[in-house]
């Protein structure tokens, strides 16, 4: 059972590349989704749960998030009609995420992946945005607001764990999710 969270997060990536070979109007494709989506959210609350949270699984479980955003993307943002100015937002979310990950490199030696709740709020607000940007794009200019917020927030984590003796995780020092 302490396996379990582990064995959700990695599913989530084998499934995260499923979504990339199978058609985007199948049922399949949304059965998928829902399933990568809802196991993001288990398997963190089964490793409180089961009390078997590790570094390994926050990490696995960032790893899985972003094979699974970087999937989707790849799937679904060729059919998604967004404006230019939208595109650009993105481009400067990525840049300070990547900024944070190389500040974190520097810092710690190594990269970092905070699991702060607006990080958690912006995975979340994705996951049900991203199928409604087909009808409106207001969804998911909120979720660039949020996560424009969670960006810079993790910029501060990451800099004031520098001055203490916390690590960079965020709220939650030891979170999997």
């Amino acid at each position: 059972m302490k396996y379990l969270p582990n064995i959700l997060s990695s599913l989530r990536i084998v499934g995260a590349v499923a979504l990339l070979l199978s058609n985007v109007s199948s049922i399949f494709f949304g059965v998928l989704y829902l399933v990568c989506g809802i196991s993001d959210i288990a398997d963190g609350w089964l490793a409180r749960k089961l009390k078997c949270v590790t570094r390994t699984g926050a990490l696995l479980d960032s790893v899985a998030d972003i094979c699974f955003v970087a999937c989707c993307a790849w799937t679904l943002l060729p059919l998604l009609r967004l404006p230019q100015w939208l595109w650009l937002w993105a481009g400067v979310i990525v840049a300070i995420k990547v900024a944070n990950q190389l500040v974190a490199l520097v810092m710690y030696g190594r990269c970092c992946f905070p699991h702060t709740l607006a990080n958690k709020a912006t995975g979340f607000l994705l996951f049900i945005a991203v199928p409604m940007t087909f009808w409106s794009i207001a969804p998911i200019t909120i979720v660039a607001a949020v996560a424009t917020f969670a960006a810079i927030h993790e910029s501060c984590v990451l800099a004031r764990a520098e001055g203490s003796a916390r690590r960079p995780e965020g709220r939650s020092q030891s979170s999997h999710s």
